[in-house]
C-alpha cells in the first residue's frame, strides 16, 4: 500500500494527541492542548507562520532500507493448485523531527518534548490498535527509536526551514513497506506430464 506513510503520521499523531489529553494535574499538558495547543503534521515554520502552537510532528525524510531491500518474494498456494508469487515490498524508514513550539514558554516546550520521550521510550515498538489509517487492523509493527543527530546534521534541518532553532528531536520508524502497484504472477508447479514416457538413468561405473 502506498498509503503506508500517511497511515504512519496518523498513528503517530493519534498516540501524541492522546498522552497529552491524559497528562491532567497541576503541571500536567491537558489543558494547553485542550486550549491552545495542537499537534500538526506541519513543519515548525508552517506552524509558526499560521500562528500555530502545540508540537510540528514533521515527516522530513524517508530513505530506503538497503539491509531489507533484497528480501525474496513470498509465495502462496491457490486453491487450484498454482502458486501466487508476491514481490517484496519496498522497505523505507522515516524520519520525523519533533518539535514543541509555544509563545514565549520555553518550560511547557520541555515538559513536551519530555512527555513525547517518555511516550516514545514506553511504546517503541507499535502495532495493533495503536494503528490507525490504512495501517488499521493489519500485522504490521512500527518500530521507534531516538536518533542521535549531531549539531551539523540539527543545523543543515532547520537551514533548510529557514528558519532559527528551535528545541527539537528526531525519531525513525521502520519498517515501513511500500507494496508493488502490480497483480502478483501466478504459475502451475507442473506444466504438464508425460505418462507414456519413463526416463532410466544409468549409473557409470566406476
Amino acid at each position: 500500500m502506498y498509503q503506508v506513510l500517511s497511515a504512519t503520521s496518523a498513528t503517530l499523531k493519534q498516540m501524541v494527541e492522546e498522552s497529552m489529553a491524559t497528562d491532567v494535574g497541576p503541571s500536567g499538558l491537558a489543558s494547553f492542548f485542550g486550549g491552545t495547543g495542537i499537534v500538526s503534521l506541519e513543519s515548525p515554520r508552517e506552524m509558526r507562520e499560521n500562528n500555530h502552537e502545540g508540537i510540528s510532528l514533521w515527516l522530513y525524510s524517508v530513505e530506503r532500507d538497503e539491509q531489507q531491500l533484497n528480501e525474496p518474494p513470498q509465495t502462496r498456494l491457490l486453491a487450484d493448485g498454482r502458486v501466487e508469487l508476491i514481490p517484496a515490498p519496498l522497505p523505507v524508514r522515516l524520519h520525523y523531527l519533533i518539535t514543541p513550539l509555544t509563545t514565549n514558554s520555553p518550560d511547557i516546550e520541555q515538559r513536551i518534548l519530555g512527555k513525547i520521550m517518555q511516550l516514545f521510550h514506553t511504546h517503541a515498538s507499535i502495532s495493533g490498535p495503536f494503528l490507525r489509517g490504512e495501517l488499521a487492523g493489519s500485522d504490521a509493527e512500527l518500530n521507534v527509536h531516538l536518533e542521535s543527530l549531531g549539531l551539523e546534521q540539527t543545523a543543515r534541518v532547520w537551514e533548510a526551514l529557514e528558519g532559527s532553532y528551535q528545541l527539537c528531536v528526531s525519531y525513525e520508524v521502520s519498517l515501513a513497506r511500500i507494496e508493488l502497484d502490480a497483480d502478483p504472477a501466478r504459475f502451475s508447479l507442473v506444466e504438464s506430464v508425460k505418462a507414456d514416457t519413463t526416463l532410466i538413468l544409468e549409473r557409470e561405473p566406476v
